[in-house]
C-alpha cells in the first residue's frame, strides 16, 4: 500500500512541519543519500502569485530537512526550467527561491543553460504518446540520469489536466521548450514521463505545498485560498490522488491518474492509500476545476477543436511565436494588472503573505 503524509501547518511552524512531514512519509527510503538530489522547483509564472509556484518555505523546509539528516548541501541542486512564456530567472527572484538556495549553499541549475547537455533517450518500456509527439526522438537533461528527483509542486487546478501536482511537475523538467507539442495528449504524456522517471532516477519523491491552494484556471489565473496543508509521498500517483480528493475531485475521473493507476505505476484510488499524519477524512474544498481563460480556450480550440487540422502549422512552424506573444500579452499585460494584482494584495495581508515578505529577494 502506498503512503501519503499530510499535515496541517502554520507560518510559525512550517519549516519544522516540513521535516516531520517528510520523515512521516519515509523520504529516506526514496532518496538514497549516496546519490545527488535534484529539487525540481515549480515556477509556473515569473510573477509571484500565491499558490502558483513552489513556495519559499516549501523549498527551505525541504532543504533544511535534508541537510539536518545528513544530505550534504553540495549533493543538492535546485533545478529550474523555463517555458516559452515564463522566465525562470525572473521567477526565482520574485518567488524568493534564489534567496533560499543561496542561504543553504545549494547549487542552482537552469536546465536551458548552454552547458546543460540534453541527450536522446530511448525508453525501455513502451510509451502511450511521447514517441508519436516527438518522432525524431525524446530528449531529456543528461544530469537527471542516475540522480534522485524531489518534486516541489503546489496544490492547484489546471486548465488542461484538471489538477497539477507531482506528475505534472516532471513535464517542465524532463521535456524541452517544445513540450507544448504534447498538450493534445497531455494525460498520456504525464504517464509516459512517470515511466521515464522510474527508469532514469535513483529515487523519486514529492513534497507538495497546500498552504495556499489555487482554484480555477490554473496554473496562473486561479483564485488563491489559504488551506494550511502540506503533503509528501514517494508515490507520485498517490500524492496527486490525495491532493485531488482534498480539492473535492474524484481522482480516478482524472485521466492521467486513472491511467497511471491502471498501469501499476502508482496508486490512484484513495481507498488503497495509507494516510499518515493529520486526519483529513472530512476535508472537501469543493474546488471548481476545468475553468478556462480566454487564452486557454484558444489553445483548446487548436488542440481539440475545429483548428486541430492547423495545429502543426500554428504550433510547430515559423508562425508559432504568435501564440507565445498572445499568451504573454494576455497574462502579463491584461490579466495580472487588472485581476491578479488585487488577489495578490489580499493574500499578502494573510499570515502567509507576511511570512513571504520575510524572505529577502536576491538579484
Amino acid at each position: 500500500m502506498s503512503k501519503v503524509a499530510v499535515l496541517r501547518t502554520s507560518p510559525e511552524t512550517v519549516l519544522e512541519d516540513y521535516g516531520r512531514l517528510m520523515r512521516l512519509a519515509g523520504y529516506k527510503d526514496h532518496l538514497p543519500s549516496d546519490k545527488e538530489t535534484i529539487l525540481k522547483v515549480n515556477i509556473s509564472w515569473h510573477h509571484y502569485y500565491p499558490g502558483c509556484s513552489t513556495a519559499p518555505w516549501q523549498l527551505e523546509g525541504v532543504i533544511k530537512t535534508l541537510t539536518e539528516d545528513g544530505y550534504a548541501p553540495d549533493t543538492l541542486m535546485a533545478g529550474h526550467n523555463r517555458t516559452v512564456v515564463v522566465d525562470a530567472k525572473i521567477g526565482e527572484v520574485k518567488n524568493k527561491h534564489k534567496s533560499v538556495v543561496e542561504k543553504y549553499g545549494v547549487r542552482n541549475v537552469h536546465l536551458y543553460e548552454p552547458w546543460v547537455e540534453w541527450l536522446k533517450y530511448e525508453p525501455k518500456t513502451p510509451l502511450l504518446a511521447l514517441d508519436r509527439v516527438f518522432p525524431q526522438g525524446i530528449h531529456i537533461p543528461a544530469l537527471f540520469v542516475g540522480r534522485n528527483i524531489c518534486h516541489l509542486p503546489t496544490v492547484k487546478t489546471h486548465v488542461f489536466t484538471t489538477i497539477t501536482g507531482a506528475m505534472k511537475n516532471a513535464f517542465g523538467g524532463l521535456l524541452n521548450e517544445n513540450r507544448h507539442w504534447a498538450h493534445a495528449a497531455i494525460h498520456e504524456t504525464l504517464v509516459d514521463l512517470l515511466i521515464i522517471q522510474r527508469e532514469i532516477h535513483s529515487g523519486i519523491f514529492a513534497v507538495m505545498d497546500g498552504t495556499i491552494a489555487g482554484e480555477g484556471p490554473g496554473p496562473r489565473a486561479m483564485v488563491p485560498h489559504v488551506k494550511n496543508i502540506i503533503l509528501a509521498s514517494g508515490d507520485q500517483v498517490a500524492i496527486d490522488a490525495i491532493s485531488a480528493k482534498l480539492m473535492g475531485l474524484d481522482p480516478l475521473s482524472i485521466e492521467f491518474i486513472r491511467l497511471a493507476h491502471e498501469m501499476g505505476l502508482g496508486v490512484g484510488d484513495p481507498r488503497q492509500i495509507e494516510l499518515v499524519g493529520d486526519d483529513i477524512s472530512n476535508e472537501n474544498w469543493h474546488f471548481q476545476a476545468n475553468k478556462d481563460t480566454l487564452a486557454s480556450r484558444g489553445q483548446k480550440v487548436i488542440y481539440h477543436g475545429p483548428l486541430k487540422p492547423l495545429e502543426h502549422l500554428l504550433l510547430r512552424s515559423p508562425l508559432t511565436p504568435w501564440s507565445y506573444i498572445a499568451s504573454r500579452l494576455y497574462y502579463d499585460f491584461f490579466w495580472f494588472p487588472l485581476i491578479g494584482k488585487r488577489r495578490v494584495a489580499r493574500m499578502m495581508e494573510t499570515p502567509w503573505g507576511r511570512l513571504f515578505r520575510t524572505y529577502e529577494p536576491q538579484g
